[in-house]
């Protein structure tokens, strides 16, 4: 079920909203290379549970084992952090993350270059990046969720990325996933319409190569079928009359 939220549960939600931005701001700054995933994952977690007092919402949701999912490369999505995951120069690693306050969750996630990157790793992001922004400029009371992902999908082909299919965005509140699903293509025009007061989080992953996934045997991290690298950019926003606020930056 779609659920519109009241002004105080989006209060709650900008407040779990606003300690998940500090939590990726404070990853972006300390990722480096030599630095093992395990390690960025245990600084998000005493940072949102022991100085801001909040839920990580990733851990022990569906079994998931860890406060991040830390991604690197051609891993898109859900890679679990580790001891044995060195950071090293030139790898894109993405974290996936979750804040919950009072009941209410709220969800993002972050590209972020290891030392200096390639030129095609580097537009990779910031392509990614933009095409979110690009998809919330179509967003208002009464806009189509079609018309949101015909906006990712067009900037991120028109750019020369491939868009994935099988991952999307979602609803969000109560728990970490809610309905509506939230693709990252589409239609203009189609789709469900978007009201004001709803929360969704947008996450476009785009691929340097082909769209094509596959799940490793570890039941979570999710790659690109090429090894490809794959970027991700996420944030939870609430729609507006005239727009939307973006509450986890």
């Amino acid at each position: 079920m779609v659920t519109v939220k009241s002004p105080e549960h989006i209060e709650i939600m900008r407040r779990a909203g606003k300690i998940l931005g500090d939590t990726l701001r404070l990853l972006e700054e300390t990722a480096k290379p030599g630095m093992t995933t395990k390690e960025l994952d245990e600084i998000a977690y005493d940072f949102i549970v022991k100085k801001n007092h909040a839920i990580p919402s990733f851990l022990h949701y569906d079994g998931f084992p860890a406060t991040l999912c830390t991604s690197i490369d051609d891993e898109i999505v859900h890679g679990i952090p580790s001891k044995k995951r060195v950071l090293k120069e030139g790898m894109l690693l993405k974290v996936d993350c979750g804040a919950g306050l009072e009941g209410y969750h709220t969800d993002a996630a972050r590209t972020i270059a290891i030392g200096e990157v390639s030129p095609e790793k580097r537009k990779l992001m910031e392509v990614t990046k933009q095409s979110f922004f690009e998809g919330i400029k179509v967003l208002k009371n009464g806009a189509r969720l079609g018309t949101l992902g015909h906006a990712i999908q067009t900037y991120a082909e028109a750019n020369g990325m491939s868009v994935v299919r099988e991952l999307i965005g979602h609803g969000i509140g109560t728990t970490v996933h809610e309905e509506p699903d939230v693709p990252n293509y589409g239609h203009e025009g189609r789709g469900m319409r978007l009201s004001t007061n709803m929360t969704i989080a947008i996450e476009p992953m785009l691929n340097l190569g082909g769209k094509e996934i596959y799940q490793l045997a570890d039941g979570w991290t999710i790659v690109t079928a090429d090894g490809s690298p794959s970027a991700h950019y996420e944030n939870t926003v609430v729609i507006t009359d005239d727009g939307v606020e973006i509450l986890t930056l």
